[in-house]
């Protein structure tokens, strides 16, 4: 391995850490995206059990990597995100990939791909996962942080994906109830 280029891709990888979200913690900061993917990826290890056919690997690794893009672009809420932000975010995420030494840009290349497609269990479940994530954010965050539009958002965001698997299913319901609970004790 070349050290130097090592060094570049995790120093590029760090600024993920700098880069912070629409959510909040529940501690009333704002949350990195860093933070989102790092919950995420142990989101996707704890539910390996129930996907035993799957390649929870592969899984992981799509949360882990799923936000780079945002390393250049910055974040852009999912109520503010157009086609043509996603497709910019693509198109210099991809940029650097083609920057890195082998195997990491074909390696990389095949699994963006695979994500963007949303064919395969395995990209299905990442999307159902990065979307329930932000829901479960929001619901621990308190209730002064959310946006007019963020109460019915957040009882809608994440169902398409969440639909693909019983065990998503079940947890979009079971955060649904949470929202619906915040939402009546008004924090």
């Amino acid at each position: 391995m070349e050290v130097k280029n090592y060094l570049n891709m995790i120093h590029f990888c760090e600024e993920l850490k700098n880069v912070t979200r629409h959510s909040y913690t529940s501690k009333g900061r704002h949350e990195s995206t860093a933070e989102h993917s790092f919950r995420l990826a142990l989101m996707a290890y704890f539910m390996k059990d129930e996907f035993q056919h799957l390649d929870m690997d592969k899984v992981i690794l799509m949360c882990l990597i799923h936000d780079l893009g945002e390393v250049i672009t910055g974040d852009i809420p999912v109520f503010d995100k157009s086609e043509q932000d996603e497709e910019k975010e693509s198109e210099l995420l991809n940029s650097w990939v083609q920057t890195l030494p082998e195997p990491y840009v074909s390696e990389l290349s095949a699994l963006y791909h695979e994500m963007n497609q949303l064919e395969s269990d395995e990209a299905k479940l990442y999307k159902a996962l990065d979307q329930l994530e932000a829901v479960d954010q929001h619901n621990l965050a308190d209730l002064s942080t959310w946006e007019d539009h963020e109460y019915h958002l957040q009882l809608t965001h994440g169902e398409t994906y969440a639909k693909c698997f019983e065990v998503t299913q079940k947890l979009k319901e079971a955060m649904n109830e949470e929202t619906k609970m915040k939402i009546k004790r008004g924090r």
